[in-house]
């Protein structure tokens, strides 16, 4: 089946220029999100914003979902899959974890509906940039149909097998970010309390085998307080703790996710969890963190 129309459930961050950027690529895209006014200006991109979830997927040969977590999108498409048209796919692309994503799958199943798990690496600016890491999971015969809106949404796009195996190097590579953003915080901070200027460390750092953009980055974040967010700190704690509740049992010892977790815990109970991730520093230092 030709893919010639998508709908993109979830317009926040990061569905928002996924789904201007499927519309950009001649695709005919509809979009929904609760919020409506979020959903609005994706009009200027050439996309339908719809009332309902129902009336967005009407028609759709494929439906990405770009919600909050597993059990906001389970809602969500409990009352869609029965609209959805025969043989469209559902392309899963939110961070939803092991657990998350087989409940999802099931639903799918249940249905009979094709279930692509297919979470994407990159914030903010990558998406609108259409430079996702798109990792998918799914059945063989789903890919014709995904492939171009992966081609839309991302320069790097791997078919990693069965449905779930997206999800779950997801969470290894989250694990990654997490930790990066984790040291680059404590270094920060350290730094400041030691009564020393931080972008010192960072000139210790920068172009050799110790170096990481990413952490560049975060610092700076950190250091200025611009915390805009390209992911939100309440987003990073979720996915820690994916990444965590995946590790559990007989699964490998994870403390130092388990301490960046309690440090992002502190920073949203100071209010900061609609900031970017960065905003984890205000986990290790009290007030404006001097």
């Amino acid at each position: 089946m030709a893919l010639e129309r998508v709908a993109v459930l979830g317009t926040g961050i990061m569905g928002a220029p996924i789904a201007a950027n499927i519309a950009k690529a001649g695709i005919t895209t509809s979009v929904w999100n609760r919020t409506r006014a979020t959903a609005e200006p994706l009009s200027e991109a050439g996309a339908r914003v719809c009332e309902e979830a129902a009336e967005a997927v009407d028609g759709a040969d494929a439906v990405v979902t770009m919600l909050f977590d597993a059990d906001v999108t389970a809602e969500v498409m409990t009352g869609v899959l029965p609209a959805m048209k025969d043989g469209a796919v559902w392309i899963q692309s939110a961070t939803v974890g092991v657990d998350g994503c087989e409940k999802l799958a099931r639903l799918a199943a249940d249905r009979g509906v094709a279930f692509v798990d297919a979470p994407v690496l990159g914030t903010r600016q990558p998406a609108e940039n259409a430079k996702l890491v798109v990792l998918a999971s799914g059945p063989e015969e789903a890919r014709e149909v995904c492939q171009p809106v992966f081609d839309a949404i991302g320069t790097v796009r791997r078919w990693l097998g069965p449905a779930g195996a997206g999800s779950r190097l997801k969470l290894v590579v989250n694990s990654w970010v997490l930790t990066v953003v984790g040291g680059t915080a404590t270094c920060v901070a350290l730094s400041e309390r030691l009564g020393l200027d931080p972008h010192l460390f960072l000139d210790m750092v920068e172009g050799g085998t110790l170096d990481c953009e990413y952490a560049h980055i975060k610092a700076e974040a950190m250091i200025s307080r611009s915390l805009e967010p390209n992911f939100k700190l309440e987003g990073a704690f979720k996915d820690a703790s994916l990444a965590i509740e995946a590790a559990a049992g007989s699964g490998p010892q994870i403390g130092t996710l388990l301490g960046i977790r309690d440090d992002m815990r502190r920073a949203l109970e100071r209010g900061h969890g609609d900031e970017d991730m960065a905003a984890l520093y205000f986990g290790l230092v009290d007030g404006a963190g001097r």
